[in-house]
C-alpha cells in the first residue's frame, strides 16, 4: 500500500464551524453557561454559529434560551467516542525515537509526579509522530490536533472573553501550521510506519492492562465491591482496542460525518 502525498492542510469554513460547535455544545452539556437566544455581551460574537445550529437541528430555542437538541447530544457523543480514542490510540504516538525505535511512554508509569514525565518527554530525541498516523489511518490530521487543543485546556471556556477567541482565526491558523509542519508518513516510509504503527498498538495495550492492574489493586485495596464490574468495564475496553494491532485499522466513528453543514 503506497503512502499518499497530500498537500497543505487548509481547513474549510465547515471545518471550523465544526470544531467551534463542539466546544459550544460541550459548554451547553457540561458547562454553567446559559446561552440566550437574545443574544448579548460575549455571546453575540456567536450568534452567527448559533443560528447555523438552530437551522440544522441541533439546537433549540426553549424560554429564551439555547438547548442542545437530542440531534446535537448525537453529534456531541460521536466526538467523545472519536476523543476517547485519541487519548489512547494517538497518545502513545506523541513521544516517538525514530532512530532507536523507542516511545517515551514504554516508560511512563516509571514516573511518579507529572514534572519527572514533562522532562523526560522534552528530550529533542523525541518526535511528534500523531499526525504522521493519522495520515497514514487517513484520519483528519487537523481533528487531531484540535482534540490535542482540548486536551491541553487551550478552548478555556471559564476565562473572560473565550468568544472571541473562539471565533477569532489565530487557533485555526495554528492547526493548520501544527498539521503542515509535521512529520509526514512519506518522510518515515512505509515500512518504518507499520512497524511504528505496530509497536505504538502493542504498547498501547500494555498501557491499558497496566492501568486495568493498578485500579484493581486500589479497589482490592479499598475493600469495596465494585472490583467484579470495573474488572469487566476495563477488559472490554481492552478488548476494544485490539483490533489497533493491525496498523491500517480506523475504528468506523471516525468515518461518521459529524455536523452536516
Amino acid at each position: 500500500m503506497a503512502i499518499e502525498l497530500r498537500k497543505n492542510t487548509v481547513l474549510s469554513n465547515d471545518n471550523k464551524k465544526t470544531f467551534k460547535a463542539i466546544i459550544v455544545l460541550n459548554e451547553m452539556i457540561n458547562g454553567t453557561h446559559q446561552f440566550s437566544s437574545n443574544a448579548y455581551g460575549d455571546d453575540s460574537v456567536l450568534q452567527p454559529l448559533f443560528t447555523d445550529l438552530v437551522a440544522k437541528g441541533y439546537v433549540i430555542t426553549r424560554d429564551s434560551t439555547y438547548q442542545v437538541s437530542s440531534k446535537g447530544r448525537g453529534i456531541f457523543d460521536t466526538f467523545m467516542k472519536r476523543y476517547t480514542e485519541y487519548l489512547k490510540v494517538y497518545d502513545v504516538f506523541s513521544f516517538v525515537d525514530l532512530e532507536k525505535g523507542e516511545f517515551a511512554f514504554d516508560r511512563y508509569f516509571d514516573f511518579d509526579t507529572d514534572d519527572a514525565w514533562f522532562d523526560y518527554t522534552n528530550d529533542e530525541r523525541f518526535d511528534d509522530l500523531r499526525i504522521a498516523v493519522a495520515m497514514f489511518k487517513k484520519t483528519d490530521p487537523a481533528e487531531i490536533v484540535f482534540m490535542s487543543f482540548i486536551n491541553e485546556n487551550r478552548f478555556d471556556t471559564a476565562s473572560a472573553g473565550w468568544q472571541n477567541e473562539l471565533v477569532s482565526e489565530d487557533a485555526w491558523r495554528e492547526i493548520e501550521e501544527i498539521c503542515n509542519t509535521a512529520i509526514k508518513p512519506d518522510e518515515v516510509g512505509e515500512d518504518a510506519m507499520v512497524d511504528m504503527i505496530n509497536q505504538g498498538s502493542e504498547l498501547m495495550i500494555r498501557l491499558m492492562e497496566e492501568e486495568q492492574k493498578q485500579n484493581n489493586n486500589n479497589s482490592n485495596y479499598g475493600g469495596g465491591g465494585t472490583t467484579t464490574t470495573t474488572t469487566v468495564v476495563e477488559e472490554e475496553t481492552v478488548e476494544y482496542y485490539q483490533p489497533y494491532y493491525d496498523p491500517y485499522y480506523i475504528s468506523p466513528i471516525w468515518l461518521v460525518p459529524l455536523f452536516l453543514w
